[in-house]
């Protein structure tokens, strides 16, 4: 109980610090939501390769965003200022990044500007938004989340009983190898919150582990039922796509003022960033085999031709990123809007002509789990590790927001 409560406690202090009166939000909801879509289009129409990349984009532009809306000269007007200050934050962190989509960005800061009264405010907003950008931006050089450096090579270990191998039917080379080596937000080191080693391939556990994925997560499986194979096909996107919308929602109902929605995007995507780089240092840490080769080519009851529903990622086993990053999204939302919401709908590009409903963010993370093993690309234990981990890095970049949040 005691990590949570002071995760809840940071919550508190970070709402607290940033609430504004009520008369005045309306305005400055609508400019986050503008300046959310914005960015979302702009990773949707022209980003990375890599869901890190793109993780990143998202963590510097508001984090500058966040960090221009913190305070607010004397003399100005505050709702004016802070507009301005996330417009130029978002704005010139995103032309700098993604520099192919500077019309449509800038088409979105002129709308903004605009609705913004000429004067002392605006022009101090913007100039603020524009410097805490330009620090990041320089902060954040070399930081090794590059699409280059995040597929560094990696030397396949000769194939062994537990040891990741490339995996069918590509048998492409293993990805993200380089993410454990890449400069965190807020982590102290890459491997700060390692977890412990995967069940013993000759354990009890693991067999029931490998069991349930034989069964379960086969293209031909018999017992799987139709509600799981949707389950499955429905998370089996990015996890960056997936949880867009989640997110937007809870930046919709957040009343928390500009700088407390500033603030809400900013961490979400610092934490994300932090729990990707964790996942691969403790992935290549132990790699572990995929499903796919341990049923195949293991000594538990060995089966050539057995084929999973969904193609396994090429990356080892052991947690699963999707389930890191869906303990990390659980974990943030829980403690800056509260563990339940009202019912929104959610469609995934991966399961067309479905929708599903959620009123808490643990539903997303349960669901998570379930669908790597339906799928038949991961272990349960591997879907439970993820969303421990995921858990553990997004409390400490709760609890640690204030070094990361103060305007330099």
């Amino acid at each position: 109980m005691r990590p949570a409560l002071v995760v809840l406690g940071a919550a508190a202090l970070l709402t607290a610090s940033v609430a504004v009166p009520q008369a005045s939000a309306a305005g400055r909801t609508s400019t986050s939501l503008a300046w959310y879509d914005a960015t979302a289009e702009t990773i949707a129409a022209a980003g990375a390769s890599t869901q890190i990349t793109n993780s990143r984009t998202w963590a510097i532009s508001w984090l500058a965003a966040a960090r221009a809306t913190r305070s607010v000269p004397p003399g100005v007007e505050r709702g004016a200022y802070q507009e301005a200050a996330l417009a130029g934050a978002v704005h010139r962190a995103l032309v700098t990044l993604v520099p192919s989509r500077a019309e449509q960005l800038d088409a979105t800061y002129k709308e903004t500007l605009d609705a913004i009264p000429d004067g002392p405010a605006e022009q101090r907003g913007v100039a603020a938004g524009e410097k805490q950008a330009d620090l990041v931006l320089k902060s954040r050089e070399g930081d090794g989340l590059d699409p280059a450096s995040v597929n560094a090579p990696y030397p396949v270990k000769p194939a062994a009983p537990g040891v990741w191998q490339p995996t069918p039917p590509a048998y492409a080379p293993a990805a993200q190898y380089g993410n454990r080596l890449a400069k965190p937000f807020l982590l102290r080191t890459q491997s700060q919150f390692r977890l412990g080693p995967p069940p013993a391939v000759d354990s009890e556990h693991y067999a029931a582990d490998l069991a349930e994925v034989r069964a379960y997560g086969a293209a031909d499986s018999a017992v799987r039922s139709a509600h799981q194979t949707e389950t499955a096909t429905f998370w089996l996107g990015s996890s960056l796509t997936l949880y867009t919308e989640p997110l937007r929602v809870a930046l919709s109902r957040a009343d928390q003022g500009i700088a407390g929605q500033a603030r809400l995007v900013a961490l979400f995507h610092v934490a994300l960033v932090d729990t990707q780089i964790a996942t691969s240092d403790s992935k290549y840490a132990y790699e572990r085999w995929r499903p796919v080769t341990a049923i195949r080519t293991g000594t538990i009851d060995p089966d050539p031709d057995w084929t999973p529903l969904h193609t396994t990622p090429a990356h080892p086993d052991y947690p699963s990123g999707h389930n890191t990053y869906a303990g990390a999204a659980q974990t943030v939302l829980s403690a800056l809007v509260g563990p339940r919401i009202a019912p929104f709908d959610l469609t995934s590009p991966t399961a067309p002509g479905v929708t599903r409903t959620y009123t808490a963010w643990k539903q997303l993370s349960d669901e998570n789990v379930d669908a790597r093993v339906f799928s038949g690309i991961h272990t349960r234990s591997a879907d439970e590790a993820g969303i421990t981990l995921g858990t553990n890095v997004a409390r400490y970049v709760l609890q640690n927001a204030g070094r990361l949040l103060a305007p330099r």
